[in-house]
């Protein structure tokens, strides 16, 4: 019986600052769930936004002060889970809730199918920690991205109540749920933002997509978010296509 494989001291060490920061991700998800169980997806949304911010600077601590392990990566991948796989799920089933005027078994079997989205963003996560195609890019989109996208919906409901009709809408939210669901495993190169350097030139459309999406933001405020993440897809697939060309 082979024995079980040693790791190294600062695979094993648990309360490092990128630790710390992953578990704050971990907090936000928890309390997500909640606040989408009581009704509140403004304060949901806000907790993926916040989780988000913590998701991204977790890993750039762990380059920057080398705390870079093993247990770092799977907690990362278990926090992931519950704040962009869970908790966009719950709030896609609060919408859909919303969307049924009777409680039947057709209206149950519809508000549970959000649930599809969980279970393809672990499928995503669990194939990403053996993929060692991304270390540089990621293949499908990322959860973070859905879950960005899911988390602005409360926030374009509240800013332009106009398009209640069009996002609170069993065909708009279940065909949203399955293209997410196909794209988080699809085999769809997409850009990581992994800054191994700053200089332009190496990073150079990674800068031009920040810069659009602040204007963006700027302009069109949370509605922006859907479309920030369109062009992200759309920008990812035209990079590669050059470099085929």
């Amino acid at each position: 019986m082979s024995k079980p494989k040693q790791l190294a001291t600062s695979d094993i060490r648990l309360f490092t600052i990128p630790n710390l920061m992953t578990c704050g991700n971990l907090a936000c998800g928890c309390l997500g769930i909640v606040f989408s169980f009581r009704g509140d997806l403004l304060l949901a949304g806000t907790l993926i936004l916040v989780a988000a911010v913590l998701d991204f600077l977790d890993g750039f601590a762990a380059r920057l002060l080398r705390q870079s392990s093993a247990i770092g990566k799977e907690l990362d991948s278990l926090a992931d889970m519950v704040t962009f796989g869970v908790l966009p799920s719950m709030i896609i089933f609060q919408l859909l809730e919303k969307t049924s005027t009777t409680i039947d078994i057709g209206n149950m079997l519809i508000s549970f199918s959000a649930f599809v989205l969980s279970i393809f963003s672990a499928l995503r996560l669990a194939k990403f920690n053996i993929d060692t195609r991304q270390s540089d890019s990621f293949i499908g989109v990322p959860t973070p991205a859905n879950a960005l996208l899911v988390a602005s919906l409360p926030f374009i409901l509240r800013s332009n109540p106009e398009l209640e009709p069009w996002i609170v809408n069993q065909q708009t939210l279940i065909g949203y749920t399955l293209l997410m669901s196909y794209l988080l495993v699809a085999e769809l190169p997409l850009l990581a933002f992994k800054f191994t350097t700053f200089a332009w030139k190496a990073n150079q459309v990674k800068y031009i997509f920040l810069l659009v999406s602040v204007i963006l933001l700027f302009l069109l405020k949370f509605a922006a978010i859907p479309l920030i993440v369109a062009i992200y897809i759309l920008l990812s697939v035209l990079q590669r296509f050059i470099k085929i060309q």
